[in-house]
């Protein structure tokens, strides 16, 4: 085999290779980028795209922003109008199951779930001290966690002090001064003398050194900081006492959520200890920072708790009604597709032809997940089997911008990537005398035109015809080029 035969075969097997690309483009699902000059190509264009760029779609020919023609995009031959990424027959829909839901628009309830644990209401806190330095004669609060209720003694204290104070006033009440009279008293309340004290020691007229404390309140005891026989001083805690009339349920929700909790919004807690009696309260503070580490944010919920049964440190699981979004967009959960960086859903466009569309979504309650763009009401997305048609379609990056832009996508997509608006003004591109086909990379190849010899050519030149009835000029063999100079 000389040169010339070695040069002739290489052609034919670059010309299968066009038609092998030719018929890997008309082979798939998607729609179908036709050759510029093909005279076959009688179809209506849907659209056309840049060849460098494919979010860059305009409804007419002309130049992208880099001066370069558009390439025309047909639809796929399923027999409709619309191109799809995926084309299932009916006996294989049947077979694995595919289900679809209706796009809805209305009032959608923003529940978020979250868990928690009862807390002290530290608004209910009392703190039991001595307004004299003395001793605890009896302590009648012997542990921490003992229930203690309103007018309960609490402990006894001997205090010389407190004995003085009592003293003067008796010597007050003899004088029968009004002014002395209510300074002694004065200063008895300002010693923690209760007014039923000052009113004994009024009508018994008898002074003592030992004085008691009583419960202002219903409570039990968080702190204990004394014992009997201990000496104390007015800087020193004797105990702590908490009302669990009320509790709080400190609660942490998602970063996401943390802008749709306010204050006063209902809340829903259900206890393990109490399964099936969910008790209702409300979100009474939403602190200002961020745990860094969990990335979440504290939330305080205030509860009734009148019967006692609510203690400190209970698992709680919450829920809080926050205010719903009247005119949300939203579909079935399972109709979500997720993955690490994007979110779509597979949209049935009928005839067992079906969409990837990217979607951005917003928060999910009871069951639906709120569409904040991608889809419009109406539409039909698909809940089951959605996986395997995601996976047929066998999407890339590429694949998703340009199912943002199709007619059956939301409309707001198609203004993103410019398809409406007018190209810009850009220096008219040099003349091309030949066409332009999309390779499967994306790349642009240029094709020989039919009348690609040149006006004045040497005679010793030799032409190949290609598939596309475009001639390509072969090389002329060595020896020949030799022979004709």
């Amino acid at each position: 085999m000389n040169r010339r035969d070695i040069i002739i075969v290489a052609a034919v097997a670059a010309a299968l290779v066009v038609v092998g690309v030719g018929g890997f483009l008309a082979g798939r699902g998607g729609p179908q980028v036709a050759i510029a000059s093909d005279p076959l190509a009688v179809r209506k264009p849907l659209y056309w795209v840049s060849s460098m760029d494919p979010t860059y779609r305009r409804d007419k020919p002309g130049k992208d922003s880099m001066g370069m023609d558009l390439v025309p995009v047909y639809p796929s031959g399923n027999g409709g109008g619309t191109p799809s990424d995926v084309q299932i027959s009916s006996a294989v829909v049947n077979n694995i199951g595919v289900r679809t839901a209706v796009v809805q628009q209305g009032s959608l309830a923003h529940r978020i779930e979250t868990v928690g644990y009862v807390g002290y209401d530290e608004n209910t806190l009392a703190t039991i001290d001595t307004r004299a330095e003395g001793w605890i004669e009896k302590l009648d609060v012997k542990a921490v966690g003992d229930t203690v209720k309103r007018g309960q003694r609490l402990y006894e204290l001997f205090s010389p002090k407190l004995a003085t104070a009592e003293t003067e006033y008796l010597t007050a009440l003899s004088s029968h001064v009004p002014d002395l009279i209510a300074a002694a008293r004065e200063r008895l309340r300002a010693l923690g003398f209760s007014g039923g004290q000052i009113q004994e020691l009024a009508r018994t007229r008898h002074a003592t050194d030992r004085v008691a404390r009583y419960a202002d309140s219903n409570g039990v005891v968080v702190s204990l900081g004394v014992r009997e026989g201990a000496y104390v001083t007015p800087a020193m805690e004797v105990m702590k006492v908490a009302d669990l009339s009320t509790v709080w349920v400190l609660a942490e929700i998602d970063e996401a959520d943390a802008a749709q909790v306010s204050t006063g919004q209902k809340a829903v807690a259900e206890f393990d200890t109490f399964p099936g009696q969910p008790r209702e309260g409300r979100v009474e503070y939403v602190y200002p920072d961020m745990n860094a580490a969990t990335r979440t944010a504290k939330v305080r919920l205030r509860f009734d708790n009148a019967d006692g049964k609510l203690q400190p440190n209970m698992y709680a699981h919450v829920a809080i009604l926050a205010s719903p979004d009247h005119e949300a967009v939203y579909i079935p959960s399972s109709a979500l597709i997720r993955t690490g960086q994007s979110e779509r859903v597979a949209l049935a466009l009928g005839d067992g032809r079906y969409d990837i569309c990217p979607v951005v979504a917003g928060y999910e309650s009871g069951g639906v997940v709120q569409i904040l763009k991608g889809l419009v009401p109406g539409q039909k997305v698909v809940v089951s089997s959605q996986f395997l048609i995601d996976s047929e379609a066998n999407l890339d990056a590429a694949a998703l911008r340009l199912g943002a832009d199709r007619s059956q996508c939301d409309q707001a997509a198609r203004v993103q990537t410019g398809m409406n608006a007018n190209p810009p003004a850009t220096a008219p591109p040099p003349k091309s005398n030949g066409s332009t086909m999309i390779m499967p990379d994306g790349s642009v190849m240029k094709m020989p035109s039919q009348t690609s010899a040149p006006a004045k050519q040497k005679p010793d030149g030799t032409y190949m015809r290609m598939p596309d009835g475009s001639l390509m000029k072969m090389p002329t063999p060595a020896g020949q080029r030799d022979h004709a100079q």
